[in-house]
């Protein structure tokens, strides 16, 4: 487990174990507390937020321990190892969508069928099964996540010892057939520019077909990523959404906002803009800056390019609603998902014979097999359009030898 240099753990008697920082910042207490059946130390960890708080902890697990309390890793359920591997790893570790979406998998779909197994008895019989069933229901996606989340999760039981391999790898989960996506063609990018030109997004949605930015990453733009005498942007961060748990009242709360990483290091990159894109972000900021004098001091300045009309962030959910689907009506183009943006890009990039390692880099794809897999129904089109340059360039070089040859 990697440890924050800046924090050492605390000193304390040998067999009372160590409270330490991790790097993604929670405070951690371990300690051995026995032997593993293997003859190996049996290490337990506590996570909390403060170092008082994993002390707390470490002190409750040690009492435990003392007391042969503690419970036996042999008789752990599926259900309470997923539980501590969402809280322990997952969640400080991961993006908070992500801890949501492997949560609502655990909790909805593999512990009520899964969850009481013993941990130590899951066999890939088990999950072959459990795969079946879902997959019968109609839930093959859903299927894929599962596998997704036992596969990841059981892989750190075996990296802890708790069992002896993964039995999720030795299952083959169903083949999910790629999700169409609709594109816009450039005769329908352009009337839909044309109806959200005076829509407060316009510049958002110039740059989501011109660039083929994500929409968590516009979202999670700034002014201080942005360069419009050099025409650069940066993508360094992407705005998601998290939802909160309600209150102990029972009320629900409103979800709140964060910054997060991109997607991959590759998603992290320059992207050069075109000039409909500086232009329509320079009209975008005097917008924005007579937006802020209106509002004056309920403005809220957070350095977001677009924001709410008192410069929070803003809702994506809320931003489709509004903005994005009526103008597609307006606009009379298909009704698509506002990721269809990003392909538009993609496609109309390719079709104008851009190298697809370019397009790669453009879009912030980790792998150029990832562009190339998605866009491959593409790359015929384009083919063809090459052995037509190659008749144009060459093809008089063969018209009198085939006369020749016929005669």
């Amino acid at each position: 487990m990697a440890r924050k240099k800046a924090e050492s753990p605390s000193r304390s008697r040998r067999g009372d174990g160590s409270v330490y920082q991790h790097k993604s910042g929670k405070w951690v207490g371990e300690a051995t507390v026995g032997l593993r059946a293997d003859g190996g130390r049996d290490r337990r960890y506590v996570y909390a937020d403060t170092r008082e708080e994993a002390q707390a902890a470490l002190r409750k697990l040690l009492h435990e321990r003392d007391k042969g309390i503690l419970a036996d890793p042999g008789k752990q359920t599926v259900g309470q190892f997923l539980t501590a591997w969402l809280e322990d790893v997952v969640k400080p570790s991961l993006r908070p969508q992500t801890y949501r979406s492997y949560a609502g998998v655990v909790n909805k779909h593999i512990n009520p069928i899964l969850g009481g197994i013993r941990l130590a008895k899951l066999s890939p019989q088990h999950l072959q099964r459990f795969y079946r069933e879902k997959q019968d229901d109609g839930l093959t996606r859903t299927v894929r996540l599962c596998h997704s989340v036992l596969h990841r999760s059981l892989g750190q039981a075996t990296k802890w010892g708790l069992i002896p391999r993964n039995p999720a790898s030795l299952v083959d989960p169903p083949k999910v057939p790629q999700r169409e996506f609709r594109p816009l063609s450039p005769e329908e990018a352009q009337r839909f520019l044309e109806a959200a030109e005076d829509d407060r997004f316009y510049a958002l949605y110039v740059l989501a077909i011109t660039c083929g930015l994500r929409q968590g990453e516009l979202l999670g733009l700034t002014w201080e990523n942005v360069d419009l005498d050099k025409g650069t942007l940066q993508v360094r961060y992407q705005l998601q959404w998290v939802k909160q748990e309600p209150a102990i009242s029972g009320k629900r709360r409103e979800p709140t906002w964060l910054l997060t990483e991109p997607k991959s290091a590759k998603s992290r990159r320059t992207v050069m803009l075109p000039q409909v894109a500086v232009q329509a972000l320079k009209r975008h900021r005097v917008q924005q800056v007579a937006e802020k004098l209106k509002m004056g001091e309920i403005w809220q300045d957070l350095g977001f390019v677009f924001t709410t009309p008192i410069g929070t962030p803003q809702d994506a959910s809320n931003l489709r609603r509004t903005s994005f689907h009526p103008l597609l009506e307006r606009a009379g183009v298909p009704r698509i998902r506002f990721h269809d943006l990003r392909h538009t890009c993609a496609t109309v990039l390719l079709a104008q014979g851009i190298h697809p390692k370019v397009v790669q880099e453009q879009l912030g794809h980790s792998q150029i097999s990832l562009t190339l897999d998605t866009y491959s129904h593409i790359l015929p089109s384009l083919q063809q359009e090459a052995a037509n340059e190659m008749d144009k360039m060459f093809g008089k070089n063969t018209v009198g030898k085939d006369d020749a040859a016929s005669r």
